[in-house]
């Protein structure tokens, strides 16, 4: 019998690349808001017991990080509790849950990539909601996979890459924060290695080994490789795309571009750990993007 992956979020940019890259592992079902609506406790839990997925794959997320500062209700109970039912539900029947989880848990103090096992301390309402659902998920018993990935953008949905070239149309100069540092990640890089991992545990359709997950489960780091700030990002982006006329980028602060949430100075995250122990590692983001605009 085929394994029955239940995957939420499908429109959004990771979650439409997961369900292509997933295929191969099983079933795939990825109900519409109509079916799940994860504002709505009482609709997570019926398809959870309805479904009765052998893996939960939860990309889905509350992602507007500035409204999070005036609606951190919603953003929590997408990003906290419906994480938390998640695992609950893995932790009864045997499943596996895999979530992703963000860089803004960090404050940007660092200067170094950060490592999984670094103290978190979130500077907005999006990255405490995040790190709740980490911790529901780590306290659930469940066997788990949290990925922490960061500045995902692609060719659909609403993102940097899709606004710069907008802008590029549409201005003769763009202002880009120049001083906030990260790795910008292509969301199909983040569903190939997410599948790639899977694979591992799971080796095709049929059964599973709870055993691997036990041992091989837990908080990872899933981004691209190297750094860049989104004014190198931006400069990037113009280098390969094909726009008529390419406008002037000013590099600006942070303090010249205020919005409500705070966003980390640094966020760079360390992928090592993802590497030695399941032997996969992301492209650099210019190769990757390359590749996206190719």
């Amino acid at each position: 019998m085929a394994r029955r992956i239940l995957l939420t979020g499908a429109t959004g940019q990771v979650g439409w690349e997961l369900a292509r890259s997933l295929q191969g592992l099983g079933d795939v079902h990825a109900p519409g808001r109509n079916e799940m609506d994860l504002l709505d406790t009482d609709s997570v839990v019926r398809t959870l017991r309805d479904f009765a997925p052998d893996l939960i794959v939860n990309p889905a997320a509350y992602t507007a990080v500035d409204r999070a500062e005036t609606d951190e209700a919603a953003a929590y109970q997408v990003n906290a509790v419906v994480p938390g039912i998640m695992a609950e539900a893995a932790k009864r029947t045997g499943a596996l849950v895999v979530h992703f989880s963000t860089d803004y848990v960090f404050d940007g103090t660092s200067s170094t990539p950060y490592r999984e096992d670094e103290p978190t301390n979130p500077q907005n309402a999006y990255g405490r909601t995040k790190l709740a659902g980490e911790a529901a998920i780590a306290s659930s018993g469940a066997n788990h996979l949290v990925l922490r990935t960061s500045w995902v953008y692609g060719a659909r949905g609403a993102n940097f890459l899709l606004t710069v070239q907008r802008l590029a149309r549409e201005r003769d100069e763009l202002r880009i924060v120049a001083d906030q540092h990260g790795a910008p990640t292509w969301c199909r890089t983040i569903a190939e290695l997410t599948s790639q991992v899977l694979v591992q545990g799971f080796g095709g359709t049929g059964g599973d080994d709870a055993g691997f997950w036990r041992e091989h489960g837990g908080l990872y780091h899933l981004t691209a490789a190297g750094q860049t700030t989104w004014h190198g990002f931006t400069e990037a982006i113009l280098d390969l795309s094909a726009v008529q006329k390419r406008p002037n980028v000013v590099a600006i602060p942070t303090s010249a571009y205020p919005l409500p949430a705070k966003r980390p100075a640094y966020s760079v995250l360390d992928n090592d750990k993802l590497a030695r122990t399941f032997g996969v590692r992301a492209p650099d983001w210019r190769d990757a993007l390359a590749l996206c605009l190719g």
